[in-house]
């Protein structure tokens, strides 16, 4: 098949209309290929079935999609597993579709993000084929070999060590025994690895999402190991992660990115800024490293989520920035912030948040936050019309090994990773077929083909939030400033930009809140630009209904 390269594929422009890198003021959205949407009814999602939906993803504001693993794979972990980098997963399509794909993509302006999983391979990879097949294989050291164990521990239980019989060794895998880990030691294996992004760059790739990127080396020493509160023992990661050589790699990574235009967006789980601007690297390393800011609050709570807007933003004032001293106007900073509120891992948004009363007001709520914050907005695939968790109620439905492992305690994530629900139809018009896993009944009243034709749906919302977001330059530009900050039930920010600045009010509680803005520098009177159950005409006095929403534009006096 003849590979087209860069130049051939005629890429989008590097930078937007302001000269930005173009994903710094780009919305993402995830997809888990497997339940996006089905074009050949086999009941899985597939490569085609995306495409049939791009202009649905055009439509709605959608400037890039990552897609989770798509290679070829045992699915063992559903893709995270993978068997061979540079080819596509038949029950996904082909190379050719993903080319379709791509094309298809980059016709309507949307670019393509991969998953990248760089700890491990699958043991069925022929790369570890061949390590395992003797001591002097050519592969041998790609792969981590010990003669003796020590204490670490999979991520997914039990010991990280798995013997082999054959060669007489033990091989590291950090999460399913199927997956081992790569040795990233040894520089033919950087150079494999690094040669993959360039086989997916020629094709069209605008970056990729780094999987596990903390874990790619490791100190052979045993972990220290902590004894809790209630007398029980915890091994703690202390030498199988962040250590010495990650960042050359990223940074390396990111020179070649670079080439590209292309982005790089890190899992990464920090808990304090320090953590989180090593992975900016001074802006040499990853563009979006995705510290899961919201992952740790499961509670509506103002102060919680301002406490982590502050971690971030606290982030990017300890960097430089690449404009005016003052930032007015000039708000590109190296350290750049990304936020979502669910992903493939983690309950849906819907329900961490919702309060079985109100969950669609909340849905619009924490919309507004997220689409109005400084920074990169990452959705996950259905959040735009409130889909909610599907979690299975017997053991014997779980699809996730985790859950299946686990359970009850841990229903694992079949519940987050249903199928779209795009209409009210059969299988909520995912398929014609047994979908993968059950569409929840919900599907009923949250879909799209419904939620387009209400004016109150979440969807419709979305589409308000996305459009306002594209056209008010204080929301793509503008500095980010905290309001209100010992306010308790509502959340308040505005974001400045030049003599003119938007003001968001969130009600993050059950009650009416009535909130006042005393913002001397600005005219008290101001434009309301979007509104869910809040009203306001001065600063003086803003109206909030219970989880209500308040977006105005506000003008700085004359002197």
């Amino acid at each position: 098949m003849l590979l087209l390269t860069a130049t051939a594929l005629a890429q989008l422009p590097p930078t937007d209309a302001a000269g930005h890198p173009w994903w710094q003021h780009a919305v993402f959205y995830e997809i888990y290929p497997r339940s996006f949407a089905d074009s050949n009814h086999d009941g899985v999602g597939d490569l085609n079935g995306i495409t049939a939906h791009l202009d649905y993803l055009q439509q709605l504001g959608i400037d890039a999609i990552w897609i989770t693993p798509c290679y070829p794979s045992p699915q063992v972990d559903f893709g995270y597993d993978v068997s061979d980098y540079r080819n596509i997963d038949p029950q996904y399509g082909t190379l050719a579709d993903f080319d379709h794909l791509a094309a298809e993509a980059k016709k309507r302006g949307i670019r393509i993000i991969m998953d990248y999983v760089l700890n491990h391979t699958s043991d069925q990879h022929p790369w570890f084929l061949d390590s395992r097949s003797s001591r002097a294989a050519a592969h041998r050291d790609w792969y981590v070999w010990r003669d003796q164990p020590n204490n670490w521990q999979s991520l997914f239980g039990g010991p990280a060590w798995e013997f082999d019989h054959k060669t007489g060794q033990f091989y590291l895998h950090q999460f399913y025994v199927q997956q081992p880990d790569l040795n990233w030691s040894n520089p033919a294996v950087k150079q494999a690895m690094f040669d993959v992004t360039r086989f997916w760059y020629e094709r069209g790739v605008a970056g990729f999402r780094l999987d596990a990127v903390d874990r790619l080396f490791e100190t052979y020493r045993d972990n220290p190991v902590k004894t809790n509160a209630d007398g029980s023992k915890e091994i703690e990661d202390v030498y199988t992660r962040e250590q010495p050589g990650e960042h050359e790699v990223l940074r390396e990574l990111r020179q070649l990115s670079d080439q590209y235009h292309a982005v790089l967006i890190g899992e990464t789980w920090t808990d304090d800024t320090a953590g989180l601007l090593k992975y900016y690297g001074n802006g040499k390393e990853l563009q979006l490293p995705m510290d899961f800011n919201f992952a740790t609050v499961n509670k509506l709570s103002a102060a919680e989520f301002r406490k982590q807007i502050g971690l971030v933003e606290s982030a990017c004032d300890q960097t430089v920035w690449l404009g005016s001293p003052t930032r007015v106007g000039q708000p590109s900073c190296i350290a750049w912030p990304v936020f979502l509120l669910s992903n493939h891992d983690m309950q849906r948004g819907y329900n961490r948040y919702g309060d079985g009363k109100h969950n669609d007001q909340i849905a619009r709520m924490m919309a507004a936050l997220l689409l109005t914050l400084r920074g990169t907005p990452l959705l996950y695939y259905g959040e735009e019309i409130g889909m909610e968790n599907n979690d299975p109620t017997r053991v014997e439905d779980v699809k996730d090994p985790v859950g299946r492992r686990e359970w009850p305690r841990n229903k694992g994530r079949d519940g987050e990773r249903t199928p779209m629900q795009w209409n009210s139809g059969a299988n909520a018009g995912f398929s014609e077929a047994q979908p993968w896993l059950p569409v929840p009944p919900s599907y009923q009243s949250h879909n799209v083909a419904l939620e387009e034709k209400a004016a109150n749906s979440v969807l419709a919302f979305y589409q308000q939030l996305l459009k306002l977001r594209r056209e008010t330059p204080a929301l793509i530009e503008g500095n980010y400033v905290a309001l209100n900050t010992t306010d308790p039930n509502v959340l308040s920010f505005a974001r400045e930009y030049g003599n003119r600045a938007v003001l968001v009010a969130l009600n993050m509680s059950s009650a009416p809140q009535s909130v006042a803005y005393p913002l001397a520098a600005y005219s008290p009177r101001m434009k309301t630009l979007l509104s869910a159950e809040g009203r306001g005409q001065s600063l003086r006095r803003v109206e909030l209904q219970p989880f209500g929403v308040f977006i105005a534009e506000l003008a700085k006096k004359k002197n």
